[in-house]
């Protein structure tokens, strides 16, 4: 997150069954646990489609297709006791290798090479507010 900066980013939700994908993240600011599905930074002279199909190959090694546009959501936000702003466009796709639908979970790798967990939770978790789902809004996408 840069500070004083406008952020666009795109993410792709991933279904199984009742089920998304998301990665858990946690505010240390907050104290709070939260879940986004897979998705980064749109590069410069990159359509938002372009990059959710770079992002989810670099971190997890996946090709995608299917790919359609659900929405874009405009976000305000405080992480870490830092404010941010991000344009999220909103993506669902498919995985061409269907074996990422058989694992409970499984992990990836930022580009700075932090892992991070990625596992399917129940929209369910999400729509009674039971869990997180970020940005705002996402739920009303789904």
């Amino acid at each position: 997150m840069r500070k004083g900066q406008i952020r666009a980013i795109a993410i792709c939700v991933f279904r199984k069954g009742d089920s998304i994908l998301v990665s858990e993240g946690f505010d240390e600011a907050k104290g709070d646990h939260y879940y986004r599905p897979i998705g980064g930074g749109i590069e410069y002279g990159e359509t938002s489609s372009k990059a959710i199909k770079r992002e989810v190959l670099e971190e997890i090694g996946a090709n995608i297709n299917n790919l359609n546009y659900l929405g874009t959501i405009e976000n305000i936000f405080t992480y870490n006791g830092d404010l941010g702003h991000e344009v999220v466009f909103v993506y669902d796709a498919e995985f061409v290798e269907k074996s990422f639908y058989e694992k409970p979970s499984f992990f990836g790798q930022e580009d700075n090479g932090a892992i991070f967990k990625l596992l399917w939770k129940p929209i369910s978790d999400f729509t009674n507010n039971k869990l997180k789902l970020v940005p705002d809004g996402l739920v009303d996408l789904l």
